[in-house]
């Protein structure tokens, strides 16, 4: 079927991982005919290794080079410019989709010309099995809408989009660590109108290390940028505004622990009850 998965990869990330998320796009109800994999700099031997087996096993499979790393927001840009086809789904390298998630998502957007960009539900997991999670997300409509002012309304990793509305928008920027965050801002002021399937779509892997980048002062001026930039969308009035910063200082300049406990226990528990923070 005509669409393309995009993927980007870097020297740090773990070659099995990487094997199996490859092996999860690949064996899928409905394959893409095309998955674009941007390597971000040079890459370890082992990955170029898993790259290279899959390359010999699929023809499907197509990778851009960047000489230097150059971050994921323009390893994303670069990446939707390539893909040759007009719906394009993100992947992670180090997550695992569900066997029939670009079916589902592929059928859906076929059906649905309006909609820019759909996601979906996705289970947090670490490599121990000492955690699972499902972090479940609004639907559609005012309930999305009220939800994207304060938290980030698709997961990144579960997402299928249309390539002429991510370009109409601008297409990724570099904004460390909230790309899709902002990007979807933008699409959203522009109109754009999003779905998310209530099921669980990707398997993202997690570890205690992720609570640490989700925090400190360094990410709270970046969640600063973005929240400023929302309200020049447009997205946020001022008290909104005002209420989103606070909240977003709350949780981003507490220390890692705390926002651990907070993301595993109230989190997740209210994302599953009525998506408010």
């Amino acid at each position: 079927m005509p669409f393309s998965v995009l993927m980007s990869v870097y020297k740090k990330e773990q070659p099995a991982y990487l094997d199996a998320a490859l092996k999860s796009v690949f064996s899928q109800t409905l394959p893409p005919d095309e998955v674009l994999l941007i390597k971000d700099g040079p890459l370890t031997e082992e990955l170029e290794r898993v790259i290279a087996e899959y390359g010999r096993q699929y023809a499907a499979l197509r990778t851009y080079r960047f000489a230097e790393n150059v971050q994921l927001g323009r390893a994303l840009a670069k990446g939707v410019e390539l893909c040759s086809n007009e719906l394009v789904a993100r992947m992670d390298t180090d997550d695992i989709a569900v066997s029939d998630r670009f079916e589902k998502q592929y059928r859906y957007m076929q059906e649905h010309s309006e909609i820019a960009a759909c996601g979906g539900w996705l289970e947090e997991f670490n490599d121990a099995g000492t955690y699972s999670k499902v972090k479940r997300m609004p639907e559609s409509g005012a309930e999305l809408m009220k939800y994207a002012r304060y938290r980030n309304p698709l997961n990144h990793m579960t997402v299928m989009f249309r390539r002429s509305e991510v370009l109409s928008a601008g297409n990724y920027e570099h904004f460390p660590l909230l790309e899709d965050y902002y990007l979807w801002s933008r699409m959203l002021a522009a109109g754009g109108t999003f779905y998310n399937f209530p099921c669980v779509l990707v398997r993202m892997r997690t570890n205690d290390g992720v609570y640490g980048r989700r925090g400190g002062a360094d990410y709270f001026r970046q969640y600063r940028r973005l929240r400023k930039k929302q309200r020049e969308l447009g997205l946020l009035k001022p008290r909104e505004y005002v209420t989103a910063l606070a909240l977003t200082a709350g949780m981003t300049l507490q220390p890692a622990w705390i926002r651990k406990i907070m993301y595993r226990r109230v989190l997740r528990k209210r994302s599953e009850q009525n998506f408010l923070l």
